[in-house]
């Protein structure tokens, strides 16, 4: 009797399950279908033999990824080789996704078996997976799902930045609107300046010449011999703008208003602007297929190129198209209407558009057609699976349609396509290999100026740790100095002294007789004497008037440097005053020093 096991794979891991009487079952389908919907039916039909669960989330998202693509994972086949039975004749395993399927028969030795009650079984199985695995709640199966599906969606759609050709299938669409939007708003701005300046649309036929011509010229009436080397410099060409000015000159065209030229002026000058765009889009989409499809935009060139990813989907879509859809690729109503009608099919579709097929004669386009779009196949396979994107597979392949015309036209066997892709090779090795030099240089020079940077950066720091503790310093002696200059400077007002202050005056010094000497030498004595007794004791500050202080911040002080013979000068009355008070008190001393001896 054949056993019949399920393989279901789940976000957390692989599930075996077993069946029960698998004859009747197959006979039964609609009972099975039914036992589905009901947990206790489904029990009684399915057992879980095994379940595998993955160790992480990278784990499952590597498992999906080989699901997807028929391959069979190590952990699938750890699974399957352990918990089938050995006698692979009696096993039969029913999958839902025929690729595993193959892959499993031919690696494993495994019949497998797909749809028919499989599928039906697989339902229950989804259905029923949290009541099946212990431990594991509908919840976290949910997030599994969840976090899987986006990890999954996100590598599918992370590829290198510089080669995605989304950009690429948006710039052509937008190139294209903005050529059918410039021809029409062209015709608008024709329409209405040709009541003003009718001959100008028979001189120049180019659009975007025409709306700068229009936006310069404005009232025909203005325009002079002044004006004719601003109108060569646009029409670039002096016959034409001579012309231009001959028929200003003599022009049936109606007069306008101020108010109109204006208005007509204003949407010119948007004409020329979008004509500009448009030039810095195409240039902005020749280089990214230089990037993305360097081989096939030199093959075809940008525009028809970018025209064939941007209708197959993407890089990777064209690649996988064979020569021949290839070849009517933009022609599919041509195509489906022949064959409804049972006429002659299309020869060539977007390809049509390249310069090969124009230059060919009538009864060879569809030969060329043909052979071009195998050259196209090529070149876009060679741009979507190589690791270094290079031009010299496009240029070979452009030689060789080349040489297929002149075959054509003369008769010339050109060379074979194994000698041409050797060449090709040879050459495509030393571009790499000169692209390689070119990363390692600009490598280096980055090391230098990393290396240099991080010099400077341990030179500044070591310079600041170093002048941390000489600005201490300065900063510890800056406020002594101020000090200094505020008791040296002297605040003034508008410049002048206040003349209400009283300056002291030097005196001159008085002449003293033997006795008055004698009694200044006792004196100078017994104040040596008396010095440490005033050290101790604190001098008590007299108080001071605010008229005093303004005074005295007004009044430059000298210092002076007194001999011990000498004293201050006293100046002002207060001066004098305690002048007399020490005189007095030195008198009485000397009494008592006198008496003493």
């Amino acid at each position: 009797m054949v056993l019949l096991h399920v393989l279901f794979e789940h976000a957390v891991g692989y599930a075996l399950l077993a069946l029960k009487e698998v004859e009747e079952i197959s006979l039964l389908l609609p009972q099975v279908e039914e036992c589905v919907l009901n947990l206790g039916k489904f029990h009684n039909i399915v057992r879980l033999v095994a379940f595998c669960p993955f160790a992480s989330s990278q784990v499952a998202l590597e498992n999906a990824n080989a699901v997807s693509e028929g391959v069979v994972h190590e952990d699938l086949r750890l699974l399957l080789e352990t918990h089938l039975p050995s006698k692979k004749k009696k096993v039969l395993l029913g999958v839902g996704d025929p690729k595993i399927g193959a892959a499993i028969q031919e690696e494993l030795g495994y019949n497998c078996q797909t749809g028919g009650v499989i599928a039906e079984i697989l339902r229950g199985v989804r259905l029923h997976f949290h009541n099946l695995v212990k431990g594991l709640t509908d919840l976290s199966a949910c997030k599994a799902q969840l976090g899987l599906g986006h990890s999954y969606s996100r590598a599918k759609v992370k590829f290198n930045v510089n080669r995605v050709d989304n950009m690429i299938i948006q710039s052509i669409s937008l190139l294209d609107q903005l050529d059918k939007d410039i021809n029409t708003f062209s015709m608008r701005v024709r329409e209405w300046y040709g009541y003003h300046f009718p001959e100008l649309v028979k001189i120049i036929n180019d659009n975007a010449t025409y709306c700068r011509l229009a936006q310069f010229i404005g009232n025909r009436r203005e325009l002079n011999e002044e004006k004719l080397e601003k109108l060569e410099e646009l029409t670039m060409d002096g016959a034409k703008a001579k012309a231009i000015l001959d028929a200003s000159r003599s022009s049936m065209g109606m007069d306008i208003s101020a108010i109109d030229l204006i208005n007509i002026e204003s949407f010119s000058s948007r004409v020329v602007s979008l004509s500009d765009y448009r030039q810095s889009l195409h240039t902005y989409l020749r280089s990214k297929m230089s990037q993305v499809a360097p081989s096939l935009s030199a093959l075809i060139g940008e525009a028809v190129g970018a025209r064939l990813i941007a209708h197959a989907g993407s890089l990777t879509n064209l690649a996988k198209y064979p020569a021949s859809t290839v070849q009517i690729l933009g022609a599919e109503k041509a195509l489906f209407r022949a064959l409804k009608t049972r006429g002659n099919t299309p020869k060539y579709g977007l390809i049509f558009h390249s310069t090969f097929i124009g230059r060919a004669a009538a009864k060879n386009k569809g030969r060329i057609s043909r052979y071009l779009a195998n050259k196209c196949s090529i070149a876009s396979r060679i741009d979507c699976f190589s690791e270094v994107p290079t031009s010299v597979f496009g240029e070979k392949l452009r030689e060789q349609v080349e040489e297929r015309l002149s075959f054509y036209e003369t008769g010339e066997i050109p060379r074979k396509n194994l000698d041409v892709m050797k060449e090709a090779m040879v050459q495509a090795e030393e571009a790499a290999a000169e692209m390689a030099r070119k990363l390692e240089k600009q490598e280096k020079k980055r090391l230098k100026k990393e290396k240099k940077r991080l010099a400077a950066l341990a030179l500044a720091s070591s310079e600041n740790s170093s002048s941390t503790p000489e600005e201490c310093e300065e900063t510890s002696e800056r406020p002594k100095k101020k000090k200094k200059q505020k008791a040296q400077e002297i605040p003034q007002e508008n410049g002048m002294e206040d003349p209400s202050v009283p300056v002291s005056k030097p005196k001159k010094k008085k002449s003293f007789s033997k006795e008055e000497l004698v009694s200044s030498d006792l004196e100078e004595t017994a104040a040596s004497v008396s010095l440490p007794k005033r050290k101790k004791s604190a001098p008590k500050e007299e108080p001071v008037t605010d008229a005093e202080e303004a005074a005295n911040r007004s009044i430059p002080k000298k210092k002076r440097k007194f001999s011990s013979k000498e004293e201050p000068l006293s100046s002002g009355p207060e001066e004098a005053a305690g002048g007399k008070s020490s005189s007095s008190k030195k008198k009485k001393k000397l009494q008592k020093l006198s008496q003493e001896d």
